[in-house]
């Protein structure tokens, strides 16, 4: 496979996981009552939306055809979510901060995979972006009690 199509892979992959973010806090919005947690559900909720843009946007650009669905981590997201469901706000809130923890590391242990300025995109954009959702959600899921 050329690179290119290595790189559409591997920022489908990305995509996967960010569409599965916005899935999840979706589901997880009908849950939440409070006002401030849903403001920074909310925050979050954009966050992840916007990067899925950016990551169809540089697919496009190599020519690559983007991820539609979450595959196998909608399915997660999905048996995660079922379970904060029947528990309440505080358990919703701690199953989001699991994701937002699996998507941190999924861009620091993949962001080499991908070449040149698609590297330095990962990097300085999509990887701190993602620290920042969750230092948000980590700091809400922290003053819950």
């Amino acid at each position: 496979m050329a690179q290119a199509g290595k790189d559409v892979e591997t920022l489908n992959s990305f995509l996967r996981g960010e569409i599965s973010a916005v899935e999840t806090y979706r589901q997880a919005m009908g849950h939440i009552e409070h006002d401030v947690r849903r403001r920074t559900l909310e925050e979050c909720l954009k966050d992840h939306e916007q990067r899925v843009e950016a990551l169809k946007e540089r697919i496009r650009q190599l020519d690559g055809e983007p991820a539609e669905g979450s595959g196998v981590w909608g399915v997660f997201a999905k048996v995660v979510q079922g379970g904060a469901d029947l528990l309440g706000e505080d358990k919703a809130i701690s199953a989001l901060e699991e994701g937002e923890d699996k998507g941190l590391r999924d861009y620091e242990q993949n962001a080499g995979k991908v070449h040149g300025d698609l590297r330095r995109f990962v990097r300085m954009e999509l990887l701190p972006k993602q620290k920042s959702t969750h230092k948000k959600l980590s700091h809400l899921k922290h003053t819950l009690h």
